[in-house]
């Protein structure tokens, strides 16, 4: 599909890229691994063709479609979440006004014989074919189906795209990607703003989609589980990988012994060289001898290896004194920005050495949670209290942007640093990968992750027994996220995170607070078994939601086919129009089989809840799937009514 030969890039005065060679294939699906810097997003920028200057050749086979998901976006302001998603189409529109223009030709030309004729008869061909391919017909289900699956509501398609912060924009160009089609579909962190149920869903789609896929993504799990090849950004070269995520770290960590083997090697080599160099340079009859051995060390390209095993970090949280058994306690916590009510009712009891996720989609008030307990936020609703001898430390999603540009990371680390922790200052810059002369870098020329990473080592600086860290992974690579992770277990203090990283979660956390629909609830599991629980809550929910869709659309062809048939009357008649006895009586039966739905659906919702807890028995197990069966004769009920209202 494409042939990238021989490839190389300057960046900075140096080789970002040299002499790299590889193909991409129908149906490939490739994870673009390498620390911060190697040219992972670079790499995904050429094979768009957004940069052009470049030594070698990225050759694509014929004429094949490429999308590009990247983190700046353009949108047109005005647009419903609706329309917007619907410019994915532009193409797909293009080629039906074109096929349409080529059949009107077709139909009023008489040059059968011609060649002009001819091609007009195999472009027709070529259009019927790509829309066939591109399943042109079927649009607006899809549209549906991936909006749904990214996490909007019915409700939310008809809203100005203005009304959405940037994290919800970035969904809207990726359903546009993903409704596209493309040939080759390049993905440069899809799951940055995206929450653990919108990242199954993604998950789930890409797995079954149709063309090649290169992806960039700090999250180990949706690697593994989308990707069938690996490509590993080193030495200013691509190492390929035909296996998962999972599956490249232990080859790698094959490859990596036999590497370490062969520095040790040629680290020995260039010690005998120097050694022989010492000694023969001031020999005036080795002086060319010497020289000769110079060139020669010279021309040796140096193995480079970097410390990957961070179980060497030796990176713990400052425990300051224990609190009290109580940490938190609310009773009808509330929070309101304006009209928009964000939670309500919110009770809570956290203890000491609690730790507990906080999960849901976007917007339903984790961050606002985390703000009012840290003290951040002071207006709010209800009652809540703070233990005693709690010491607070909190981790902003905002947290690297309170830096101050001008001083260097080794005087922010200082400043953060107490006199009992001054002196490791340096140790744990280290640790979090800031060697040499980083430390003397000003954090305004820092990367989004090395700025995360800054601001996470001064939290290391201070006693706290409470965390409470709000997305601490983002911007993070995969070994700083490991890094994090590992100093999160040693602590032995009570922890609050706000995270959508599955792998990041595991093990880390044991309670789980879901925030939806303006309320929080506690579910008793780990992260896993509250997915495989929420997966099943969101195939009903979106399963209601498409319900909503199907009832609009009905509604509104009534209510059209109301105003058609009063329009009509109107010119006939001056008689009013009175609904009859027949409308009315399925009109309640309407009314009452929706009320049906919503009480099977509230049954049904209670069973998967004490599901997730207990175990089932045959029982509950028998009354779980007769409440589904009698729901699904009663949507059957509620369809051929709507239809014999309608007509």
């Amino acid at each position: 599909m494409v042939s990238v030969q021989g490839l190389g890039l300057h960046h900075a005065g140096n080789y970002l890229f040299r002499d790299t060679n590889f193909t991409i294939k129908r149906n490939d699906k490739i994870g673009l691994v390498g620390k911060n810097g190697a040219g992972k997003s670079t790499l995904l920028k050429i094979l768009s063709n957004e940069i052009n200057f470049f030594e070698g050749s990225v050759v694509p086979e014929g004429n094949i479609t490429i999308g590009f998901l990247k983190q700046d976006l353009e949108f047109v302001k005005g647009r419903t979440v609706w329309n917007e998603t619907l410019q994915a189409f532009e193409q797909i529109n293009a080629w039906k006004n074109e096929l349409e223009e080529v059949n009107h030709q077709l139909a009023t030309r008489t040059d059968y014989e011609s060649d002009a004729y001819s091609n007009l008869i195999h472009r027709m061909t070529d259009l019927n074919d790509l829309l066939h391919h591109h399943d042109a017909y079927n649009l607006e289900g899809d549209v549906e189906k991936v909006l749904l699956g990214l996490g909007f509501r019915a409700d939310d398609f008809e809203r100005i795209t203005d009304e959405f912060s940037g994290g919800w924009r970035m969904r809207i160009e990726l359903a546009k990607l993903l409704l596209q089609q493309n040939d080759l579909l390049l993905l440069d962190e899809p799951t940055n703003h995206l929450d653990m149920e919108s990242i199954v869903w993604l998950e789930n789609f890409l797995k079954d989609y149709s063309g090649a896929i290169v992806l960039v993504s700090h999250d180990k799990q949706f690697m593994t589980s989308v990707c069938n090849r690996t490509f590993d950004i080193n030495n200013r070269k691509v190492d390929d990988y035909k296996a998962n995520y999972s599956k490249y770290l232990e080859l790698r960590k094959e490859r990596r012994e036999k590497l370490e083997q062969a520095k040790k090697n040629q680290d020995a080599e260039i010690k005998q060289m120097e050694d022989n160099i010492n000694r023969f340079r001031a020999s005036a009859t080795k002086a060319s001898f010497a020289q000769s051995l110079i060139k020669k060390l010279e021309k040796i390209e140096r193995i480079e290896m970097d410390n990957e095993d961070v179980s060497k970090f030796n990176i713990r949280f400052v425990q300051s004194q224990v609190p009290g058994k109580v940490i938190f306690e609310a009773e009808n916590l509330g929070k309101a920005y304006g009209n928009k009510q964000i939670f309500d009712g919110v009770n809570f009891f956290i203890e000491r050495g609690d730790r507990i996720a906080l999960l849901g989609q976007n917007g339903q008030g984790k961050t606002t949670l985390a703000k009012i307990l840290s003290g951040e936020i002071n207006d709010y609703t209800g009652d809540w209290k703070l233990g005693h001898n709690v010491n607070i430390g909190y981790f902003a999603q905002n947290q690297e942007e309170v830096l101050n540009g001008d001083k260097t990371v080794l005087q922010e680390a200082e400043d953060a640093a107490t006199e009992e922790t001054r002196p490791r200052v340096r140790d744990l810059l280290g640790s979090f990968l800031f060697n040499g002369d980083d430390v003397q870098k000003k954090t305004k020329v820092l990367s989004g992750g090395e700025r995360n990473r800054l601001a996470l080592c001064k939290l290391l600086l201070r006693p706290f027994n409470t965390l409470i860290m709000d997305e601490p992974t983002n911007h993070l690579d995969i070994q700083s996220k490991e890094i994090i992770k590992l100093a999160l277990n040693k602590f032995e203090g009570t922890l609050i995170v706000i995270s959508h990283d599955r792998e990041f979660l595991q093990g880390l956390a044991d309670k789980i607070f879901e925030f939806r629909d303006g309320h929080m609830k506690e579910f008793l599991g780990n992260v896993d078994e509250y997915l495989e629980y929420r997966q099943k809550e969101s195939i009903r929910e979106i399963s209601i939601e498409k319900s909503k869709l199907d009832q609009k659309t009905v509604a509104k062809e009534i209510e059209a086919s109301k105003e058609e048939d009063l329009s009509t009357k109107d010119k006939n008649s001056s008689k009013p129009e009175f609904i009859s006895k027949e409308q009315k009586a399925i009109q309640n039966k309407i009314k009452k089989t929706e009320d049906k739905i919503a009480e099977y659906e509230k049954e049904i919702a209670q069973l998967e809840v004490f599901f997730s807890k207990k175990n089932p028995t045959e029982a509950d197990l028998k009354q779980y799937n007769s409440l589904k069966a009698e729901l699904e004769k009663v949507m059957e009920d509620w369809e051929v009514l709507s239809l014999e209202l309608e007509s």
